[in-house]
């Protein structure tokens, strides 16, 4: 079995590449891992394992990591939402002509590949009614969301015309990255790296708002399980909304104490932004019973939410 990883180097592919490394897909074995990112910062060894460093949205890059043909793509590879805003024609290019040519590629190799798409939650736009659920219209207000949406669109024709075998996954915010993530949602991984490890955090959205929380762990094995799907079951929704933990600043702050120490909610005090309380402060409760029902899970508990978003590479 041949699999392309694209944003294979990202915050969510080492995690998935370190899962996918480990053992086989679905029953069968991986014999080639094809890694595609614009650089990588880490060496990446094991058998089978290829990288090719590039950008996404050249064709010849794509064409030579599909060479003959893959059996699956994780395509993950993405330009987030503030950095997509602040540079429209960079975010086009990595979000959606990508893609494109992505879908293209994998059109004239003829195998009718799994694809995973790592869609967002950021295709509701903002502000969100009082409940997103899996009939929830999308009305993007940002590039980002629109970009994505698009995407999915394209994703679900390919697979209506027989080019791929496609499952999008709406992804919400996922904890806890690393540095400058060019998220404008990044401050809720700031929030928990930081009192983790004993250092003050000032919150730029209130204790009371609530918004939508998944590890790294938790979404590197959804990815995984979209892909294992049956064909039976990926006919049934080929866009699929997580089921997340949905809670408020506070309670994650609380969490975080009983985890590493109470001393820790001495560390936090909260200067709202408005901008920031509405777009990522303000989120409704998210029903998905069709995803539960599929076998899509959370992280179970803000406890496991906490360990588990410092896990992995």
């Amino acid at each position: 079995m041949r699999i392309l990883v694209t944003g294979a180097d990202g915050f969510i592919g080492r995690a998935l590449v370190e899962r996918l490394s480990n053992g086989a897909l679905d029953g069968n074995p991986i014999d080639e891992l094809v890694l595609v990112d614009r650089a990588f910062g880490r060496r990446i060894d094991g058998p089978g394992i290829r990288t090719l460093a590039g950008d996404i949205d050249d064709a010849g890059l794509l064409r030579q990591a599909i060479g003959e043909g893959v059996d699956c793509v994780f395509h993950l590879a993405s330009v987030p939402g503030g950095a997509a805003e602040a540079d429209f024609e960079l975010g086009q290019r990595t979000n959606l002509l990508a893609t494109i040519r992505l879908l293209d590629v994998l059109r004239s190799q003829g195998s009718r590949a799994r694809f995973v798409f790592a869609s967002t939650i950021g295709v509701y736009g903002v502000p969100l009614p009082f409940l997103i659920d899996e009939d929830s219209v999308p009305e993007p207000s940002m590039s980002y969301g629109s970009q994505k949406l698009v995407a999915e669109i394209l994703v679900h024709d390919g697979t209506r015309r027989g080019f791929i075998d496609g499952r999008s996954l709406r992804l919400p915010g996922i904890v806890a990255r690393p540095g400058a993530s060019g998220m404008l949602s990044a401050f809720m991984s700031e929030l928990i790296r930081r009192l983790a490890a004993g250092q003050p955090f000032t919150c730029p959205v209130s204790a009371e708002g609530m918004s939508w929380w998944m590890s790294r762990s938790c979404v590197t094995e959804n990815l995984v399980h979209a892909a294992r799907l049956s064909p039976e079951q990926a006919r049934q929704r080929r866009v699929w909304l997580l089921p997340v933990l949905h809670a408020s600043m506070g309670a994650v702050v609380a969490a975080l104490g009983r985890v590493h120490g109470e001393d820790r909610l001495a560390l936090v005090k909260y200067e709202p932004n408005a901008a920031l309380q509405a777009q990522f402060a303000s989120y409704p409760p998210l029903e998905c019973p069709s995803s539960l029902a599929a076998g899509f899970r959370n992280d179970g508990t803000l406890e496991n939410l906490v360990r588990r978003a410092l896990e992995g590479p």
